[in-house]
């Protein structure tokens, strides 16, 4: 008897230590909020899900793709940001300025958000290393729910 009643609480133990570590390392939903990054998301907040496995240390990322990162300030904050450019890409620093280019040093990124009059991004505290990339944004979950296109050729800066 002591042991069917053990196996209840042990089987919970068991379900919550894969649901956090699948939390903690692979898969978390995220709500945004904020105007930098529309109108590909709404400035009231949306859920997202984060790809953390391929998005931890840039694996997997590529120009165009939506990711999460800390905010190099300092700050405990996180951004959420397109890749504009990647390690040795030549860049506008500035899109509303053509002419200044810059290049993106080994172990960073250049991120932008897409609304860039809206938007602190590396235009403000500059490349980013790609240590500080914490996960990929993958999908909407809600409000309409899709997967995200991670692809410069939609990319158009408001």
């Amino acid at each position: 008897m002591v042991g069917t009643f053990l196996r209840v609480p042990i089987s919970v133990l068991q379900v919550a230590a894969a649901v956090h570590q699948i939390h903690e390392h692979f898969f978390q939903v995220q709500m945004t909020s904020g105007p930098s990054m529309m109108p590909t998301l709404n400035s009231g907040g949306e859920f997202v899900l984060l790809d953390k496995y391929h998005g931890r240390l840039g694996r997997c990322c590529t120009a165009g793709d939506m990711v999460v990162a800390a905010k190099p300030t300092g700050s405990r904050q996180y951004v959420c940001k397109r890749i504009i450019g990647m390690p040795g890409d030549v860049v506008f620093a500035d899109p509303l300025v053509s002419d200044n280019k810059i290049n993106v040093p080994k172990g960073h990124v250049w991120l932008a958000g897409d609304n860039v009059m809206h938007s602190l991004d590396s235009r403000t505290y500059g490349p980013v290393p790609m240590g500080l990339i914490k996960a990929k944004v993958i999908a909407r979950v809600w409000p309409n729910p899709g997967w995200l296109s991670n692809s410069l050729e939609d990319y158009t800066p408001s």
